[in-house]
């Protein structure tokens, strides 16, 4: 199921939109702030985040900057009460991928929610189906030529980023940061021997993961 995170501090609309998002089949994470919202989007999977802009604590454009500091792709749609094209272009230039002013149409956001996972597909779908191989996040299962592949939830969750991020570089702290989370005691050999065990146990021609002396690590999809 498609995650979606909501960051308003206004109960009513985040309400709203929790109800209406529920309906259309969507799971629904709730932050009431920004600092609040960053420190879900740390230690939850999501594929999508609205936010407001006015918030206490962090406003939406300073989230929005924090959540591309590592994570480039996760569609990001801001919702405002400032239409004005200077605030349109401050969001736009600072990674957000969509729009809207309030009042919110609920039937115009949901067909601009769909837009954004076409757009990216491949993580939306929790599902990345290759010539061999199969990964389906909602099961966290890998089958290689229909041999299910054992492997466990977080060594699942780095090869489905990597593989839906196809030839994308991630360091290691990145990589440490989506997987493990900021908080976590782990180190960076932590994602190395991760890497390493994934090498070793999921044998497929459709990709390589690949090392990228000096940066981290990036799958090639063949």
């Amino acid at each position: 199921m498609t995650r979606i995170l909501i960051v308003e501090d206004d109960l009513r609309i985040q309400t709203l939109l929790q109800t209406f998002l529920s309906r259309q089949g969507f799971e629904i994470i709730k932050a009431d702030d920004g600092k609040t919202g960053l420190d879900v989007f740390k230690h939850e999977h999501v594929d999508l985040v609205i936010t407001d802009v006015m918030m206490p604590l962090m406003d939406g454009h300073s989230l929005v900057s924090a959540i591309r500091s590592y994570d480039k792709t996760v569609p990001l749609l801001m919702l405002t009460a400032l239409g004005g094209l200077e605030d349109k272009t401050k969001g736009f230039e600072g990674g957000v991928d969509d729009y809207m002013v309030k009042p919110i149409d609920l039937s115009e956001l949901l067909l601009r929610i769909k837009a954004l996972l076409r757009r990216y597909g491949i993580v939306s779908a929790q599902r990345i189906t290759l010539e061999h191989t199969v990964l389906d996040a909602s099961s966290l299962t890998c089958t290689v030529d229909g041999i299910e592949v054992s492997l466990t939830p977080k060594a699942f969750r780095l090869l489905f980023k990597l593989l839906a991020s196809d030839n994308t570089i991630f360091t290691r702290e990145q990589l440490m940061n989506e997987i493990w989370g900021y908080d976590s005691e782990s180190y960076d050999r932590t994602v190395d021997t991760h890497i390493k065990r994934l090498r070793e146990h999921v044998k497929s021609d459709d990709f390589e993961i690949v090392t990228v002396r000096g940066l981290g690590y990036k799958a090639v999809i063949r």
